[in-house]
Parts: structure tokens; sequence; C-alpha cells
């Protein structure tokens, strides 16, 4: 399974709004973008966009650096999106959610549960007791209520749940040991950059060595050529 982009701005909508998605998809497999320039391309004022940003940034989904303008003289700030965090809240928040399904299965399994024929509301049994066993919206006599589809449904959505969070752990997994890997050659590769470009710049320093010694070589020659048809 991969970490699709639907999933990823569920989880963007759940947290900071369903209005930040689009500037989400802006800054997406880019860095330090200008929040003038997010302002421009939503077609919105700047403050609203320093509003979305606030909200990812409360989230830690994005990071800042800020730069100051030597014109007008005030800081622009220039924002990165962090795909690290997405994965992390992706986790968590599947997480909660078996953990809520399990506590509702529990709840079913661990107690009894009374509603009136008109199902205006169902109350446990010491809320049941409260109401003398007595609706309290229609007045209608409680009854016991049969809670096994509902245990059912909830053992089945567990079930799915928990499937889904396994899933979702190995693609998180996979795709931060992708990017560990990809950060690894990345860093090879300016080694090996960084390496040449020391291994240039010291032959060029001995082949100006040599030739500075060779200029001088011949300047010592030209002088005793000089000195001998003087003589």
């Amino acid at each position: 399974m991969k970490i699709s982009q639907k999933l990823v701005d569920e989880v963007v909508s759940e947290l900071a709004g369903a209005d930040v998605v689009p500037l989400v998809a802006l800054l997406r497999n880019k860095t330090n973008v200008s929040e003038f320039l997010l302002a421009e391309k939503l077609d919105v004022e700047i403050n609203l966009v320093r509003n979305m940003l606030y909200r990812l940034y409360d989230n830690s989904l994005v990071s800042f650096t800020r730069k100051k303008d030597k014109k007008k003289g005030w800081y622009i700030y220039y924002w990165t999106f962090n795909p690290k965090r997405v994965r992390e809240l992706i986790v968590d928040i599947k997480k909660k959610k078996l953990r809520k399904l399990k506590e509702r299965l529990m709840r079913e399994k661990n107690n009894q549960f009374f509603i009136c024929e008109n199902e205006c509301m169902r109350l446990d049994f010491e809320q049941a007791h409260d109401y003398k066993f007595k609706c309290p919206e229609c007045g209608v006599l409680l009854n016991v209520q049969d809670n096994r589809k509902t245990i059912e449904r909830l053992e089945k959505e567990c079930e799915k749940a928990e499937n889904e969070l396994k899933l979702i752990e190995e693609a998180v997994a996979k795709e931060e040991k992708a990017a560990k890997e990809a950060a690894a050659k990345r860093a090879e590769r300016e080694e090996k950059k960084e390496a040449k470009e020391k291994e240039a710049a010291k032959k060029a320093k001995k082949k100006a060595v040599k030739k500075a010694k060779k200029k001088t070589t011949k300047k010592k020659v030209k002088k005793k050529v000089a000195k001998k048809a003087k003589k």
C-alpha cells in the first residue's frame, strides 16, 4: 500500500481545515515558497494565507525561514511542507480511531442497553434506572435492546481498522526507508563532488606552482645569459 494523496489531503483537512488543502498542493515537492507567491496563486489576501499557514504550523506540517526585503524593509516568510510529519500523523489518527472503536466495542459487550418501542433514546442501565425504566421523551416503558448486531458491526470495523493501520504502518516504514536511502545517495553524491572539486583544486595548485617555478627558472637563465653577454 502507498500513502495516497487523497489520504494526505484527508489528514490535512481534518487537522487544519479543508480550505488548506489547495495551499498544501502548491507547497508539495517544493521548498521555501514565498507567502506572497502563495497568496497570488490562490488569489486570496495575504492575511488569509498566513492564517492557513499558521494552522499547518500548529500541527508541525510546515516549517519556515524568513528573509528581510532590502527595498521594503520588512520580513518575507518562506514555507516548506513537511511530508514526514504527515506520515506520522496518519498513523496517529488511525491509531486513535482504532482505540475509540475498541472502547465502543467493550462498552457494548460490558453493558446492557435499554430503548423504547419508538426508539427515542438509547440508555444504559444506570440511565434507565434513573428514569425508572420509562423513556424520558415519550414516557413509554423501556425494554432491553438486543445489541448483538451492533457488537458484530463494531468487531468488523475494528478488524478493518487494524488491517488498514498495519498496511499504513508498512507503507510509512517503506517510504521513510526510501527517503533515508535517497538522502544517503544525495550525501554520497555531494561528498564525491566535493572530493572531485578538492582534487581539481589540488591539481590546479600543483600546476600553478610548477608553472611559477618554470617561469622563475627561465628568468634566472635569462639573467645568467644577460650577465655573460655583458662580459
